[in-house]
């Protein structure tokens, strides 16, 4: 009898852990209220989730692209790691401007953050991250309070920015609708360099190589590093990948993303 319940409580333990690692991906849910035929068909989203567990750290991750193409993907590197992950798509220039981008991107991490406990995450640990043009609305989504304000949210709920090789002047896109070239420094308040203040959530900033990265984006970095240092924000840091380009980074990358959000997780639950 001793061996039937020792072998019936071993299987209920395991058949536990086995549904606790058991994922889902729901695909293609609307997040938005907009009503035209465009944001309609664009503004949807990908939950990948733990089945049957709560209180997971969320990671809101927008696509690259340039903001002129791309579409929302979960990454490999972030499936079946303990979090929810959360991928929007958002409206792509020249169909609307850059200012209708970082709206999605702003309206996607509200949703996120009404809607994560339906995954099984916790919306007090909701990091925003992601690639390139990806990398550009994270830092603007969490850096220019007046985004989310407009949803009713404060970007000073969010555990932390995470983006990866992102433009911290004005994007090269918007630029060049602007009539200025991809090479010509400029700096406007749709910028996350602008946008610098002590009070944001934790800081991340990582890039490839600095002679591979694309249009001097490690530099460009490293001096919005050193502005988020000046004006005094406490937990700002800099991750260089050398050997890296500006695509080839994503993937190395992905493990400091998993390496922070776990730290930072860590340090907010003390």
């Amino acid at each position: 009898m001793r061996n039937l319940t020792t072998i019936l409580l071993f299987f209920l333990i395991s058949l536990a852990a086995s549904a606790a690692d058991r994922y889902e991906t729901r695909r293609d849910i609307s997040y938005t209220e907009k009503t035209d035929s465009y944001s309609r068909e664009r503004l949807k989203l990908d939950v990948h989730y733990p089945v049957g567990v709560s209180g997971k750290p969320v990671i809101v991750w927008f696509h690259g692209g340039g903001l002129t193409g791309g579409n929302k993907e979960i990454p490999g590197e972030l499936k079946e790691q303990g979090f929810v992950v959360i991928a929007p798509n958002y409206r792509l220039i020249p169909n609307v401007g850059v200012n209708e981008c970082i709206d999605d991107a702003a309206e996607a991490v509200a949703w996120a953050m009404d809607n994560a406990e339906k995954y099984g995450g916790d919306p007090d640990q909701l990091f925003v991250s992601g690639h390139s043009a990806g990398g550009f609305l994270t830092s603007m989504v969490g850096l220019d309070k007046k985004r989310l304000e407009r949803y009713d949210k404060d970007a000073d709920s969010i555990a932390g920015l995470i983006p990866f090789s992102g433009q911290v002047i004005t994007h090269f896109s918007d630029r060049k609708s602007k009539g200025i070239g991809e090479l010509t420094p400029y700096v406007d308040s749709n910028s996350p360099l602008f946008n610098i203040r002590k009070d944001a959530p934790p800081y991340i900033i990582i890039t490839g190589d600095a002679e591979r990265e694309l249009y001097g984006r490690y530099e460009e970095n490293l001096y919005m590093w050193r502005m988020m240092k000046l004006i005094g924000h406490p937990d700002v840091r800099i991750y260089k990948l050398d050997g890296y380009n500006h695509g080839e980074m994503c993937h190395p990358a992905q493990k400091i993303l998993k390496d922070e959000v776990k730290r930072i997780t860590s340090e907010r639950q003390r």
